[in-house]
């Protein structure tokens, strides 16, 4: 019995070293395929009519505030003034009455000096996918540019290209390491079910009637 649990215990471990690297490789392979369609340089960024930004919370759960969201409508902010963008689509989450990611970015992009009347809310961003394809299929627009911070880029930049959306990607300031630890660790994830959604065919939770931007 020790040695069949000892030959067990041995394939369970190759197994999740191979699942390792392959999930390290597929991470890798994101970043690869997208290199050249983000950047962090504003004057690489071409002229947009709609600059996506994919929502986030504006605090963190001890009350202090998300540097995610800090960074990304900083962003937004420089695309606006740099003349990129002429709409800003800010989607995001408010599957709750005391939870609004869109409204609490709008607000702070024209605190930064974005006009309300260039901003368009989407409440029902819950997840890149949905972000993505609702800029699409509702908000009506296939030529894009996306915003947040670089590990996000990409992998809403593959979506973008399986969605038939032409799109680009700016990344906003990221946070560093170790602020940033729980993020990574779950975008690795991210990036392997990604795939799942794609073959499996996974849609948005809602879609709705169309919504125009001028």
């Amino acid at each position: 019995m020790k040695k069949l649990f000892s030959g067990l215990g041995r394939k369970i471990v190759y197994l999740l070293i191979l699942g390792l690297f392959m999930g390290i490789l597929n991470y890798s392979l994101i970043s690869w395929l997208t290199s050249k369609e983000n950047s962090f340089e504003i004057n690489d960024v071409p002229e947009k009519k709609v600059a996506l930004v994919l929502g986030t919370s504006e605090f963190l759960k001890n009350g202090s505030t998300n540097l995610y969201f800090k960074f990304r409508v900083e962003a937004v902010a420089r695309l606006w003034k740099a003349g990129k963008i002429k709409y800003v689509l800010v989607s995001g989450d408010n599957s709750k009455k005391d939870y609004d990611e869109p409204s609490a970015m709008k607000e702070a992009l024209i605190e930064r000096g974005v006009p309300a009347n260039r901003i368009v809310l989407d409440y029902a961003g819950f997840r890149t996918l949905d972000s993505v394809v609702r800029a699409k299929e509702v908000f009506g627009q296939d030529d894009i540019l996306i915003v947040s911070q670089q590990f996000h880029v990409e992998r809403a930049l593959i979506l973008a290209d399986f969605k038939g959306i032409e799109a680009y990607g700016y990344n906003a300031v990221d946070v560093e390491v170790y602020s940033g630890f729980k993020t990574k660790v779950r975008e690795y994830f991210a990036r392997i079910k990604l795939w799942l959604d794609l073959v499996v065919g996974v849609d948005p939770k809602f879609l709705g009637e169309p919504v125009s931007i001028p």
